[in-house]
């Protein structure tokens, strides 16, 4: 009797736990609420969401088992961006990358095709990408977690193995960058001072006119080709 009351307990506590699993994707803490934050992501779609340019999001990207991906099958895809600018914020995603995978995610957008063509022309990116196997792995800066091409380094960049979620947050409060991976803080700079403007000079933006000049922007999340999948996207303004 003892041992069917135990197998019992446990059957039900595993079910708990499942349903605690299950309602934990794309979905906000009482508390989270309470701090400000809101969903980016429904877990159903991608309203909210549209392809840079001003159009409607591309048929690549698609909506599986409560995550959002890139299907590399599919070529219509493109950058995708929020159909809201935000000035100081703290953002949160959950990203998986595929093998050899790259990806991005990139703010502070300035959305005019008649002066950019592309999102990484005015906004800066927190770098997605498979550390062991991606070509864009060979400066310390270009790994995952980096400000891509301006600040990081191999030491501070700790994703998880092919097939696990990372957390990322980027956070920016007047300037005051802090970038995170896995709870590792990344990168932590001041945008727009002297050492900023030369660490741009020092980069491959810098003869883009339009980099980062922009204190209010969108929120991307790159099609560079490979499938990269994102839950739990989250913002809360600051």
């Amino acid at each position: 009797m003892y041992k069917f009351v135990t197998i019992i307990a446990v059957a039900v506590l595993f079910s708990c736990n499942s349903s605690k699993q299950s309602m934990g994707s794309n979905q906000l803490t009482s508390e989270e609420k309470n701090e400000g934050w809101t969903l980016l992501f429904n877990g159903d779609n991608t309203k909210g969401w549209h392809k840079y340019g001003n159009k409607p999001v591309g048929a690549a990207w698609k909506v599986k088992d409560d995550y959002l991906y890139i299907d590399t099958t599919n070529r219509d895809g493109g950058d995708i961006v929020t159909d809201e600018e935000y000035e100081n914020f703290d953002f949160q995603v959950e990203w998986r990358i595929s093998k050899n995978g790259n990806s991005g995610i990139i703010f502070f957008i300035h959305e005019d095709k008649t002066k950019y063509n592309w999102p990484w022309e005015t906004g800066p990116e927190m770098q997605v990408l498979d550390n062991i196997g991606a070509e864009d792995n060979k400066k310390g800066n270009h790994v995952a977690g980096t400000l891509y091409d301006l600040a990081g380094s191999y030491e501070v960049s700790k994703p998880k193995p092919i097939g696990d979620w990372n957390l990322a947050e980027i956070r920016c409060i007047n300037g005051k960058l802090d970038l995170y991976l896995n709870g590792v803080n990344t990168v932590s700079i001041n945008l727009w001072d002297d050492n900023w403007r030369k660490m741009v000079a020092g980069s491959k933006f810098r003869n883009m006119l339009g980099f980062c000049t922009y204190k209010k922007g969108r929120i991307g999340l790159q099609d560079h080709g490979n499938e990269v999948s994102f839950r739990n996207i989250k913002i809360r303004r600051l």
